[in-house]
């Protein structure tokens, strides 16, 4: 928790008297330097620093772990930082005995098993928005790729092949544009495309609100329909899984259009996108996600060869959000939120719990401590926590839950060291606990 002090601008003083706030105390029942940090897959440098100048211990691994491997070095770290490639499966997260919180520096969490994390109190944070730009980008400069033919003409200069033709292709202005999920990303790309002079609709399960003149179909069939190029821009759920098969390449979508998947592999079918581009009912597709994905670089990409001859397929390692402006503020977010998360407990943000958080002690409130506990959601544990804490005065108090989890933060004061320990004890025994820290 940094140290902060607020004082107001001169303009706001007033005569013979001054105006200061105290600083927020310092909530760290440990020794900085033992809080265990470990961060897999590159994750970038400003989380490595961040963590560093709170004192934390970091280790850091350029790639993926799996196995034993993983198990080993995660047995007595307090967090761990992974991106899309390291999997923390219940058997994994079961050998974490010290594992408090999971940071996926990416999007998507499907990586993690929440439901096995939340059981054992684990919370685990992502980065659902910072990398929206740099995949919105990535989609234009697909868009015009496969519109050229550029992925095509390029190989064959490296071939030393000279093939200048202009049949089949043409400019992005005046197509449209169906987008699959009108999210953070989808929005932000509807602006670029129309920018670009595209017309743009979009479905999405949700009602939302369009952004400048994109337009909302009802059906994703009706949007395939009209589209002269389809982006996807969806997570991974139960009904994602499959969304895009040869009903709706051969059936739906126009003879001569375009297909970009950016969203998760399972979400098109491969072999339906493969027999869609060998019979040129689709004239390209771009692909950055697949069903299989290799945890390193390397020559390890041999799980779809079907894919390695397709004509105007673009196809990228899963780099959307690869820029260095994302990854910078990728690190920035996660980091931030696990921060708060070890010193606080705020867990503003988490994806697998309950969200609450309560503002800072001041210094000059004494003998104040923060109980952060973690408790299977069943009756009556409110009361029986109330009843531990009337001994002495709860200042303040948030609980909420989530599914099968739930949270309470409470500041509570006139707690002596002596009866610290005791408070704790009590707590720790009631039926329902998960985990509890006390921070004072």
């Amino acid at each position: 928790m940094a140290v902060t002090e607020m004082t107001p601008r001169p303009e706001s003083r007033t005569r013979g008297s001054s105006f200061t706030q105290s600083k927020p105390k310092v909530l760290r029942p440990f020794d900085t330097t033992e809080v265990k940090i470990l961060l897999l897959e590159n994750v970038n440098l400003t989380a490595v620093e961040a963590f560093k100048k709170q004192g934390y211990q970091v280790e850091t691994y350029a790639k993926a772990l799996v196995g034993d491997e993983l198990i080993e070095k995660i047995k007595d770290v307090h967090i761990i930082g992974i991106r899309s490639k390291t999997k923390l499966t219940k058997a994994v997260l079961d050998e974490a005995k010290n594992l408090m919180a999971i940071g996926c520096f990416c999007i998507g969490t499907n990586q993690v098993d929440l439901k096995a994390a939340a059981e054992k109190g684990i919370s685990v944070f992502n980065s659902p928005f910072s990398n929206s730009r740099s995949v919105a980008e990535l989609v234009i400069g697909e868009l015009i790729a496969l519109a050229r033919q550029l992925g095509d003409r390029n190989t064959e200069m490296h071939q030393g092949i000279w093939n200048k033709v202009s049949k089949g292709c043409y400019e992005i202005r005046g197509k449209v544009l169906g987008i699959v999920g009108y999210g953070h990303i989808g929005s932000q790309l509807s602006v670029l495309a129309e920018a670009m002079g595209m017309t743009v609709y979009f479905y999405d399960i949700l009602q939302i609100m369009p952004i400048g003149q994109a337009k909302p179909v009802e059906s994703l069939e009706e949007l395939l329909s009209i589209s002269d190029f389809v982006t996807l821009h969806v997570p991974e759920t139960e009904d994602t899984k499959g969304l895009i098969g040869e009903r709706e390449i051969m059936h739906y979508m126009k003879k001569g259009s375009f297909l970009i998947n950016n969203a998760r592999g399972s979400v098109v079918q491969i072999p339906a996108l493969v027999n869609a581009l060998k019979s040129g009912h689709l004239a390209g597709a771009a692909v950055d996600v697949y069903p299989k994905e290799p945890a390193s670089n390397g020559p390890h990409f041999t799980d779809f060869p079907d894919l390695l001859k397709l004509k105007n397929l673009i196809m990228t390692p899963h780099i959307g959000g690869s820029t260095e402006e994302a990854q910078r503020m990728i690190g920035m977010e996660v980091s931030t939120a696990l921060t708060k998360y070890i010193n606080e407990g705020c867990s503003l943000g988490a994806v697998n719990f309950p969200e609450i958080d309560l503002r800072a002690i001041s210094q000059e409130e004494k003998n104040t401590v923060r109980v952060l506990h973690i408790h299977r959601n069943i009756p009556g544990v409110l009361r029986t926590i109330n009843e531990i804490f009337a001994e002495h005065n709860v200042e303040k108090q948030y609980s909420d839950s989530k599914g099968e989890i739930a949270y309470v933060m409470a500041d509570i004061s006139n707690v002596s060291q002596e009866h610290l320990e005791t408070l704790y004890n009590a707590i720790v025994a009631t039926p329902a606990n998960i985990r509890t820290r006390v921070l004072y």
